[in-house]
């Protein structure tokens, strides 16, 4: 497949004059992107032919320059590593090393905490800025390369199923099976005109709501998460799609709320017009379903999905919405129950979820044990989930195997990155994290810590010490001082009972 036909370039080809992106108040055509990613493309490789899937970290903001050097990236031959804004130069300076990239693309807006990282590990670094700066390419210039979909497009770094970040290896293959099944699903079109709000280094933000609509030949509308903004894009009549977390919903329900009745009584009817209005990352709580009914008229469309993956569960387009399930598999996707006996579960009885289709992934990179570890020998990828089947609604989600996983504010948390960070500080002895249940954030980050005989280290500091060396929405919202940490008979912390503790306790030291 040679770059023309590079699927996720197909659209803008096609109507090149089309607006694909808008970014604040600016508007970027199909034309305007290909010109751009191209720029970069040809900056990456200069003068060779491939970059053969070497790896290029991207840690930039969303935009234009963003999805302008992912496709640059791709048609040199390379693979997207994205990065989250959020960490600071030490988890940066983590995943770096890990990915092992060719190069880190930064924006002077990432630049303090990006900078150091890619200098930490040895790598050389440029400012995305610096990629659009070539000169347009010769009509003689050398062809881009021809890029077989077998290809690995994108690392994306996931706590996963397997508790510490490992990155997620998907191909070009992978990305259109999951772009298209979820196209058909959602009858995402050329019409629609989609709002991303989302971080750009996950999968919901990236494929759901940045390469299927652009993919498709839709707009795609890219902006920081701001209720104001959201709510002023809804009502200039600007959107047919919105996608977001639980975590977005209730604080969109909430500045509604808020505003004066003009203002509420102008967002109504736009935002009754709109399409269609979807959640994912995380379980929506019941009241938030209902409010947001009564406020848009629209039950929201919950999903379920994984980086492993993409999407593997819908509720449907058209058609009742049951409140707490995510409905049935996406167009390809193959799911099952396993029962706790090893048995195929029946409808109404609780298993493990486990997928099979064209867009789950090949591998974790430079991971062969947990990646074997996370298929069974006949090809299934056990997610890690529970669940039931009901008959009529679908699948409902009953949460995770391990307690080890959190989920917060649509963000997939390790409790044992975090715990390894507290150990580390001279005062802290011991300590158990886990996820406390929170209406507006599905989880909060909670720890039960147990300090040296000196006392107590103030929660501050201790949230200091973690935001030094992790992202923000990985800091423990509660902290608690123990005196020990309960334990069964073979010594294994029993985090059930730690998060009793810090249900039945205010304290926060």
């Amino acid at each position: 497949m040679s770059d023309p036909d590079l699927p996720f370039l197909r659209a803008v080809r096609a109507r090149p004059e089309r607006t694909a992106l808008v970014v604040g108040e600016a508007e970027y055509t199909g034309r305007d992107l290909l010109a751009a990613s191209e720029r970069v493309a040809r900056f990456l490789l200069r003068g060779s032919a491939d970059l053969e899937e070497a790896r290029v970290v991207l840690v930039v903001p969303p935009g234009f320059e963003y999805v302008a050097a992912q496709w640059g990236i791709w048609r040199a031959g390379g693979v997207v590593v994205p990065l989250a804004l959020a960490h600071p130069a030490t988890e940066l300076a983590s995943l770096i090393a890990d990915a092992d990239p060719e190069l880190v693309l930064l924006h002077p807006g990432t630049e303090l905490d990006a900078r150091p990282a890619a200098q930490a590990c040895g790598v050389p670094y440029a400012q995305v800025d610096d990629a659009f700066k070539g000169p347009a390419p010769a009509p003689a210039a050398r062809p881009l390369p021809a890029i077989p979909e077998s290809r690995a497009a994108h690392i994306i770094y996931t706590s996963g199923t397997t508790g510490t970040p490992k990155g997620v290896v998907t191909t070009h293959a992978h990305t259109r099976h999951q772009v298209e099944s979820i196209a058909r699903a959602w009858e995402i079109t050329d019409a629609d005109r989609v709002l991303n709000a989302l971080p750009l280094h996950h999968v919901h933000g990236i494929v759901n709501a940045l390469l299927c609509p652009l993919w498709c030949g839709a707009r795609v509308e890219i902006l920081r998460f701001d209720t104001g903004e959201i709510w002023k894009r809804v009502e200039r009549r600007s959107a047919t799609v919105f996608m977001g977390v639980p975590t977005m919903y209730v604080r969109l329900i909430r500045a509604w709320e808020e505003a004066s009745p003009d203002r509420q009584e102008r967002i109504l009817d736009p935002a009754r017009r709109m399409r269609v209005h979807i959640s994912g990352s995380a379980a929506l709580p019941g009241h938030v379903h209902g409010r947001w009914a009564e406020i848009t008229g629209h039950a929201i469309l919950e999903r379920y999905g994984l980086t492993e993956t993409g999407m593997v569960l819908t509720n449907p387009l058209h058609g009742h919405r049951a409140e707490g399930f995510v409905g049935f598999p996406f167009p390809g996707v193959r799911v099952r129950l396993r029962g706790d006996g090893g048995h195929e579960a029946l409808p109404g009885e609780e298993g493990s979820i486990e997928v099979r289709g064209p867009g789950v992934f090949s591998e974790y990179w430079r991971s062969p044990d947990e990646t074997a570890a996370a298929f069974r020998s006949d090809g299934w990828l056990r997610t890690g989930d529970r669940a039931v089947l009901h008959p009529e609604h679908g699948y409902r989600i009953l949460g995770r195997e391990s307690v080890d996983i959190i989920k917060t504010g649509g963000e997939k948390v390790s409790a044992l990155e975090i715990e390894n960070v507290l150990r580390r500080h001279r005062r802290v002895v011991d300590c158990a994290v886990v996820g406390i249940p929170d209406d507006e954030w599905g989880e909060r980050v909670s720890a039960a810590v147990v300090c040296t005989l000196e006392g107590d280290v103030p929660a501050p500091e201790l949230r200091a010490w973690v935001r030094e060396h992790l992202a923000g929405y990985k800091v423990p919202a509660r902290i608690m001082g123990v005196e020990a940490l309960p334990r069964n008979s073979m010594g294994k912390v029993l985090k059930t009972e730690v998060r009793d503790l810090l249900l039945r306790s205010r304290a926060d030291p």
